[in-house]
């Protein structure tokens, strides 16, 4: 079975559950046994998302809209149990982060070969985008398919990992805003992804990098990974005069958005980030048009996670500010509802 003889696999785990808008539970569910490509992890730590928040909060993340109760989760690390009986994968033993993508030709509508995360039939852990719903990795025990797992590099904590899969997103939005060594850079809303968009700034060389946001709490984290100077969000001027040569809106909000363009220099990117709610939004689409800016996407990671790792693992990316709170699974539901409170929390983990 490839697992050590001295280890004692559960029959249950606990599992952190949306079952409908407003309606999350710790529940307590069999573990599953793994086909012949999957293993079996011992979840350590799962950091909450903000698509979890808004699963449990709307029922929908974005397009992605709950129709059944979902385990959520996929920000996930942990040691393998079981290792995969085809012999694919890491060995019982290792200790693994997770890369939550499953890409898919889908439909068939064309992509970029070289840009997987764009494949129309892509799933990922954790997510409503399709029926039956793809279950996420909050549980104490859960089987994973070989291929998602990326054993850490020596001397990178587990506790650190839990941040490699959002670092990862952070990553892949700043390849998305071009060359930012020695440039002037502004990062419209504060909160994880926006605190780890601006360590990657600082580690790439970015000479300026301006932050944004509401609160002083994710402010005071910002300067801490490296920003140059924070601004207020209600401070409009100061925004509109920043002229930064990439801007990267990561509050997903309409109002985040129109930030980000006022405060893009003639001619600059602005890389959205932040997933705005589903339907039409109001955007200042003639000033991106009569200043020539660039509006550029960005969602999820590809390969980038392997490069998160080994910048963890070799400190040049420093995290340690973005992760605010711990709790026991068992205590997801006060966890998920300081979360959701960004004038106090950064990255909520939860222990597994």
């Amino acid at each position: 079975m490839n697992t050590p003889t001295d280890t004692v696999i559960p029959t249950h785990s606990l599992a952190v559950v949306a079952h409908a808008a407003g309606d999350l539970r710790v529940d307590t569910v069999p573990v599953a046994v793994p086909t012949r490509s999957e293993v079996l992890v011992a979840v350590a730590y799962g950091g909450i998302c903000g698509s979890d928040l808004h699963y449990w909060q709307h029922g929908a993340a974005g397009e992605s809209v709950l129709r059944a109760p979902m385990r959520l989760g996929h920000e996930v690390v942990g040691t393998v149990i079981t290792a995969a009986a085809d012999g694919t994968g890491p060995a019982a033993g290792t200790r693994v982060a997770v890369h939550p993508a499953t890409p898919g030709a889908g439909d068939g509508s064309p992509f970029p070969a070289d840009r997987p995360n764009l494949s129309p039939g892509c799933t990922y852990l954790g997510s409503a985008a399709r029926f039956p719903h793809t279950e996420g990795a909050f549980g104490s025990h859960v089987a994973l398919p070989a291929r998602m797992l990326r054993a850490l590099p020596d001397g990178l904590s587990l506790r650190v990992a839990a941040l490699v899969e959002p670092a990862s997103v952070a990553w892949h939005a700043v390849s998305r805003g071009g060359t930012v060594a020695g440039r002037r850079v502004l990062v419209i809303g504060a909160g994880p992804i926006g605190s780890l968009i601006i360590a990657v700034l600082k580690r790439a060389g970015a000479v300026e990098i301006i932050a944004v946001d509401i609160h002083e709490r994710p402010l005071e984290a910002a300067l801490e990974l490296g920003a140059t100077q924070v601004l207020r969000a209600t401070d409009a001027a100061a925004i509109a005069s920043v002229n930064a040569d990439v801007v990267f809106e990561s509050s997903g909000s309409a109002r985040g958005l129109a930030s980000a363009v006022h405060g893009a220099r003639r001619g600059g990117r602005v890389v959205m980030v932040g997933l705005l709610p589903s339907g039409e939004q109001p955007a200042l689409i003639s000033l991106a048009i009569t200043r020539e800016l660039e509006l550029v996407g960005s969602f999820r990671f590809n390969d980038e996670i392997d490069d998160v790792m080994d910048a963890l693992a070799d400190g040049s990316l420093r995290v340690g500010p973005v992760v605010t709170h711990e709790f026991a699974a068992a205590d997801a539901l006060e966890a998920f509802a300081v979360g959701r409170d960004a004038a106090v929390s950064g990255k909520v983990l939860l222990r597994f």
